[in-house]
C-alpha cells in the first residue's frame, strides 16, 4: 500500500501532505505527554515501532506504483491511541523511503494518511468498541488490527483512483478496478496481520503486564478527555 515515489501528480501529492501535517503535529503532542506521564511505556512504544517498520516492509506487488503489505499499526494504535501511532507511522513511512526506496518523499503524505491516520484512527474505534462490548482482549486486537489494514488498503485505492480516474467509467470506476486487484493479496494480508498482532499482545499481557496496566488506566477511564484533546490537535 506505499506509493511509489513520483507517482501521484504534484498537486495530489501536495494535497496530501497538507491534510496529513495536522495529525503529525497531534501525534507529536500526545507522545511529549505519555512520555512524560508514563516514561515506563517508552520500550513498548519503540516496540510497537518495530513492529510496524518489520511488517510494512513486507511488500508484495500489487498494482502498477502500489504494492501490498500488512501495516502493522493496528496494534499500536489500539495500546497507545491514534495520534502517537501517527507519529510512529510517519517515521516507520519517512526511513522506509529513504533506506530501502519504499514508497517516497513525494508520496509520504498520502501514504501517511492511509498507513498511518485512517488506518490508527479504525483501529482505536474497534478498541473502544471491543472494550465497550467486552469481548477479550485478543478479540478485540484481531478486529483492530485486521480492519485497520483492510481500511488503509481502502484509502489507498480511493487515493489512486482520484489521481487517476478511468476513461470511461469516472473515479468510481477506477475505485472498483484498483479494489478489486488489491483484494487478492490484501484480504489474506490482513488477516494474518490480525493473528500476528494477537500473538504479539498474548506475549505482552504475560511478560508487560506492568506497562499494559498503566496503558489501560489512559484508554480507560480517562478515554474520553484523550480523544477530546486528539481531536482538538488535529484540528
Amino acid at each position: 500500500m506505499h506509493i511509489m515515489e513520483g507517482f501521484l501528480p504534484p498537486l495530489h501529492a501536495a494535497a496530501w501532505g497538507v491534510a496529513a501535517l495536522p495529525f503529525v503535529v497531534a501525534g507529536v503532542r500526545r507522545a511529549d505527554r505519555l512520555l512524560k506521564e508514563k516514561p515506563e511505556t517508552r520500550l513498548l512504544l519503540g516496540a510497537c515501532g518495530a513492529f510496524s517498520f518489520v511488517l510494512s516492509a513486507l511488500k508484495l506487488p500489487s498494482v502498477t506504483g502500489s504494492c501490498s503489505h500488512p501495516t502493522g499499526t493496528g496494534l499500536g494504535a489500539s495500546l497507545f491511541g491514534p495520534s502517537v501511532m501517527t507519529l510512529i507511522a510517519t517515521i516507520v513511512l519517512l526511513f522506509q523511503a529513504l533506506l530501502l526506496a519504499h514508497g517516497g518523499l513525494t508520496t509520504l503524505g498520502a501514504n501517511l494518511f492511509s498507513m498511518g491516520i485512517v488506518g490508527p484512527w479504525l483501529a482505536w474505534g474497534c478498541y473502544r468498541a471491543g472494550s465497550t462490548l467486552g469481548l477479550a482482549l485478543p478479540t478485540t486486537i484481531f478486529f483492530a488490527a485486521t480492519l485497520s489494514d483492510l481500511a488503509t488498503y481502502i484509502t489507498t485505492a480511493l487515493q489512486l483512483a482520484l489521481a487517476f480516474p478511468d476513461p470511461v467509467s469516472g473515479i468510481a470506476g477506477s475505485a472498483v478496478k484498483f479494489l478489486s486487484v488489491f483484494a487478492i493479496t490484501q484480504l489474506p494480508l490482513a488477516i494474518v496481520e490480525g493473528l500476528l498482532s494477537v500473538a504479539v499482545i498474548n506475549w505482552l499481557s504475560r511478560h508487560s503486564v506492568d506497562e499494559l496496566r498503566q496503558l489501560a488506566i489512559l484508554r480507560g477511564a480517562a478515554s474520553v478527555e484523550v480523544t477530546k484533546e486528539e481531536c482538538h490537535d488535529a484540528a
